[in-house]
């Protein structure tokens, strides 16, 4: 399995980050063909403190090859190209291969 994460930064405005978000980014996301699993969240802090980033995502794919197939297709590119209209803190994008035990 390969895992796309999406790691958000504080946006500058967390009420307007947050409606964008449910109303118009997840819609594009969920449209993304062959993600096997979807998990999204707010990020909360391990002690007092504000958390290192506001919100994660997570998609996850069989193989690295669909994954760039379908960030790559017509839904996957609106997806990521939507990223830039609402992610006022950035957004950090990596990939992992999901090692189970």
């Amino acid at each position: 399995m390969i895992k796309a994460t999406v790691l958000y930064g504080h946006p500058e405005d967390p009420e307007a980050f947050e409606e964008y978000y449910a109303n118009t980014h997840m819609p594009l996301a969920e449209k993304i063909p062959n993600v096997q699993r979807l998990e999204v969240g707010r990020v909360a802090a391990a002690d007092d403190g504000e958390p290192p980033y506001h919100r994660i995502a997570e998609l996850w794919f069989e193989s690295a090859e669909q994954m760039q197939e379908s960030l790559a297709s017509p839904e996957g590119s609106a997806a990521t190209g939507d990223i830039p209209n609402f992610a006022t803190g950035g957004a950090t994008i990596f990939v992992s291969e999901v090692e189970t035990s």
